[in-house]
């Protein structure tokens, strides 16, 4: 079954990593938490992909910005500074001899509980901090060739619901908008907001080209991509006509091209939407030249 943009090759390295466990380096085998972790009866924490390149954190200043924004909003205290968060992530990565194709799944949880319950205050330990870097790259065939979407019934709510600015561990309603679109035989769901616009993808954000300019979404009902905002950077930079706008699917059937863009694979081409062909139903010369505009953007990024 196709994993859509998180595809990747296994790579047997991955199995001797080690993984760094609230300040403790230890084998992937030994990396356990808690049943009474918050974020194992809960899903109460929040989380970051990270990119390793060139032996540097890609955009690590947006990550913690957005990982401590979303604690703040959960009243958690991660407990440690983000210069020593990112420190540590830096060890973990070090210890392992790491330095290129390098995915960090970063995940902080509220911490030990005295008992299955939702109020924080049964909390009975300092968060929970677990740092996982692998050996992960997207497969090539994946950026080249494209992936296929589905709009599925599961919307991107309202924030008095559940605040879709917050990456927290809570991800049911991206779940189970995965599964109808891998039950619809697609690699990944289209989500709408509340009123029926385009909203976001479940697990990336979504761009549709356009005349030559490239929309996505308001971004009202999605998190604050860090993948998004650096297209965005780059179409600005390189006089790419680029909004944050509502619209509709109707405008998406008619796009001349479509992408999605995350922190794993950057950006994906998307080819087909609800069984219709994007385009020519290949990647087109947009998506490819955003592509080396961020790469570019990642490698500037990346240098000391």
């Amino acid at each position: 079954m196709a994993k859509g943009t998180h595809d990747y090759q296994d790579d047997p390295r991955n199995a001797a990593i080690l993984i760094n466990l609230n300040g403790t380096l230890v084998p992937r085998e030994k990396a356990l938490v808690s049943v009474f972790d918050s974020g194992f009866i809960l899903g109460d924490g929040v989380w970051e992909g990270l990119r390793l390149h060139h032996g540097r954190l890609a955009f690590i200043d947006q990550h913690m910005k957005r990982l401590y924004e979303g604690a703040k909003a959960i009243d958690m205290d991660i407990g440690l500074a983000p210069e020593a968060l990112v420190a540590r992530v830096m060890e973990t990565v070090a210890a392992n001899g790491m330095e290129d194709g390098v995915h960090i799944r970063l995940m902080v949880t509220r911490g030990l509980k005295a008992t299955p319950y939702q109020d924080p205050r049964v909390t009975i330990g300092a968060p929970t901090i677990v740092i996982i870097p692998e050996y992960k790259d997207p497969l090539p065939a994946t950026v080249e060739r494209g992936i296929r979407l589905f709009t599925v019934h599961v919307r991107r709510g309202a924030p008095d619901v559940q605040d879709p600015k917050l990456n927290s561990h809570s991800k049911l309603n991206c779940i189970t908008a995965c599964i109808q679109a891998a039950k619809a035989g697609a690699d990944e769901g289209l989500m709408l907001d509340p009123d029926g616009f385009v909203a976001t993808c479940n697990s990336t954000h979504f761009f549709i080209v356009r005349d030559g300019e490239v929309w996505t979404s308001t971004g009202d009902y999605c998190i604050p991509g860090i993948t998004r905002a650096a297209v965005l950077r780059a179409c600005r930079e390189a006089g790419i006509p680029a909004f944050e706008k509502r619209f509709s699917l109707t405008e998406v059937y008619g796009a001349d091209e479509a992408f999605v863009t995350g922190t794993f694979a950057g950006l994906v081409p998307v080819v087909e939407v609800d069984g219709r062909t994007l385009g020519s139903g290949a990647r087109g010369p947009m998506v490819a030249r955003l592509q080396r505009l961020y790469m570019d953007l990642v490698e500037r990024e990346s240098r000391p």
